[in-house]
């Protein structure tokens, strides 16, 4: 009745009746319940393996009780051959639809049982991507994992370990890898180059028929009938393969695919970590490289102000190990007052963004490991360091420079004053010699009533004309004369002219003892006065101009106050001019500070303070002044 009602009957001697039922997986199985077979097949039914087994016991007799003892061992159904047959192939026709409605339940659990066995295996296969696990541990556990959860005869996993080269991980399953196994081979033309150019997963189901590309000859070799091909990644980020196979002939479903594409998706993403981990080193190789070899001091520290790397040529410039001061605050490369001030300069760009040194090149002070303070080129610059901010500065020693340009210019001062003084006692003398004689000539050519004595009346005072111009040269070139008192007279006489020429008030004052035997110095503390008062009468349209002098036991200061219109909290180049410029070179020149503020009431006040008035030009000592 079955065999006519389509069924495939199989028959198993009672001594293999295990055997040909696991390997059969039927959906009925039909025995007799008085054998001795019964108890054994009753066993495999009830096991988890045949738990979607329908049993069915057979009787000869009518006998009841036959069929009440197959109960107690498990049996679904007890039908006896001794009835209608038409009864009979009605129960055979309900026993069918009962075997047919618990297949189906089965396939459907285990169906899910399979989803969820894959869902965990790729929450187990993310996690480890999200620890940072390496492309072989990833490899040999989706390897295992996809022959396992999707029940396939092979699994290859291919990942290239670094961008542009075919070094490669490879974790087969059922198969030997190809050989040549250190270059993965994706011309268009073979089985894994197609499905990186189609940039989506390929599904054969039978390999030996495909027209579209040439199937891989290891695949071949192994007997794979179908499989699923898929690149990791994108075709211009083309991160390796994905590749499953059958022996026997499978048609595999969109869940299977989706799955392999999740798979695929999280190996494309642990080897974009892995390449970008790659890449992030070799870029520090190469900025740690450039550090420690460049000439300039690099330092770099975090927005607290904490020291975070300090290259070797800081090492040289600052005479500390960097493993001394990594960890520290960058203060501690900083003299006084400036060390204290640090903090709350970081504090106050934090808040208001507002910037006093960083992406501006200047020159400042640093404070060696003993003590001493040299003066330097200091290049600050914000950075984008992962998710922190950082601050670099870039470092440069320039006290050879200093000390060659303090030479220069007391070489040139030397030379100014000595055509000052070539003016004044070699021309000026000869012109007034010169203005003598042409005045008694004169005076003898007019007793006479000589015609020529006009002439030569004028000729005298052209003479004294020119001796006046070459003795205000000789004043210009050397508004200082070599007295201690001379920066005193020579400010006096800047205020008395700026009176007459300007037409405003101009004081000078001079508070306690003012002597400075070092001629150049006081020369650029002239200077510096004579621009900051033409400074106020031009662009400060100043009608008060106030200059003092003060002197005390180990400094001395200039101070120029005015009435004017103020001085502009920044400055850009276009506003700060030459004049601000050369005043704070010939500041750092002499060694001194010089620090230009709104003054109480309006105006602007400039202060220049010279410390160490024994020795005023001490470049490398730890009185350097700085400049603000």
């Amino acid at each position: 009745m079955l065999e006519a009602r389509g069924h495939d009957i199989q028959h198993a001697p009672p001594d293999a009746i295990r055997t040909v039922l696991q390997e059969a997986g039927p959906d009925l199985v039909i025995a007799d319940p008085t054998q001795s077979y019964f108890e054994e097949a009753a066993a495999h039914v009830q096991d988890g393996t045949g738990s979607a087994v329908v049993l069915l016991a057979v009787v000869a007799g009518t006998s009841t009780d036959a069929c009440r003892e197959a109960s107690a061992e498990g049996v679904d159904e007890c039908l006896s051959l001794q009835v209608d047959p038409a009864y009979l192939e009605a129960r055979l026709a309900l026993i069918e639809r009962r075997a047919r409605k618990r297949f189906e339940r089965a396939q459907v659990k285990r169906e899910l049982a399979a989803r969820v066995r894959q869902q965990a295996a790729i929450a187990t296969l993310g996690s480890r991507v999200m620890a940072g696990r390496s492309l072989e541990d990833l490899a040999e556990f989706t390897a295992d994992a996809i022959v396992r959860t999707l029940d396939v005869d092979t699994c290859e996993v291919v990942l290239r370990r670094v961008e542009e080269r075919d070094d490669l991980v490879r974790a087969c399953r059922g198969i030997e890898p190809p050989p040549g196994s250190t270059r993965l081979d994706t011309t268009e033309e073979t089985q894994a180059g197609f499905a990186r150019f189609m940039a989506r997963p390929i599904v054969t189901e039978a390999l030996a028929e495909e027209t579209r590309f040439a199937p891989a000859p290891h695949l071949v070799e192994r007997g794979v009938v179908s499989a699923v091909t898929m690149g990791i990644g994108g075709e211009e980020t083309y991160y390796g393969l994905l590749e499953v196979g059958t022996t026997t002939r499978r048609v595999f479903t969109d869940e299977d695919v989706n799955v392999l594409q999740s798979v695929a998706n999280m190996l494309a993403s642990a080897t974009e970590r892995v390449w970008a981990e790659r890449a992030y080193q070799e870029s520090e190789a190469r900025a740690r490289a450039m550090l420690e070899t460049t000439v300039d001091g690099v330092i770099i520290i975090d927005a607290h102000g904490i020291i975070q790397s300090f290259n070797s040529a800081a090492e040289r410039i600052f005479g500390y190990d960097a493993s001394e001061v990594i960890g520290h605050n960058v203060k501690v490369l900083m003299p006084s007052p400036y060390r204290e001030e640090h903090d709350g300069y970081l504090q106050s760009y934090h808040e208001t963004g507002r910037r006093h040194i960083i992406g501006i090149g200047r020159e400042v002070v640093g404070r060696r490991k003993d003590g001493t303070t040299f003066p330097m080129d200091l290049a600050v610059s914000e950075v984008q360091y992962g998710d922190r901010v950082v601050f670099m500065g870039v470092i440069r020693d320039i006290s050879d420079r200093r000390r060659l340009e303090q030479e220069i210019l007391r070489i040139s001062e030397q030379e100014r004053r000595r055509i000052g003084q070539d003016l004044h006692d070699g021309l000026g003398q000869m012109l007034t010699g010169i203005g003598l004689i042409t005045n008694n000539l004169a005076r003898r050519l007019e007793a006479r009533d000589d015609p020529a004595a006009p002439e030569v009346a004028e000729i005298t005072e052209m003479i004294q004309e020119a001796d006046q111009h070459a003795r205000g040269l000789a004043r210009g070139l050397v508004p200082v004369d070599l007295e201690g008192s001379g920066l005193s007279s020579a400010l006096q006489r800047l205020t008395d002219n700026a009176e007459r020429l300007f037409g405003i008030q101009c004081t000078f004052t001079e508070v306690g003892d003012v002597r400075l035997d070092d001629n150049t110095i006081a020369t650029h503390l002239y200077r510096i006065a004579q621009e900051a008062v033409s400074n106020a009468v031009k662009h400060g349209r100043a009608e008060t101009v106030k200059v003092s002098l003060a002197g005390g036991s180990d400094q001395l200061r200039l101070r120029v106050k005015d009435d004017g219109v103020g001085f502009p909290d920044e400055l850009d180049e276009a506003t700060r001019g030459m004049g601000v410029h050369i005043m704070q070179y010939r500041a750092r020149i002499i060694g001194a500070s010089l620090e230009i503020s709104d003054a109480l009431g309006g105006g602007t006040t400039l202060t220049c303070t010279l410390r160490n008035l024994d020795h005023p030009m001490p470049v490398g000592s730890t009185e350097y002044g700085q400049v603000g």
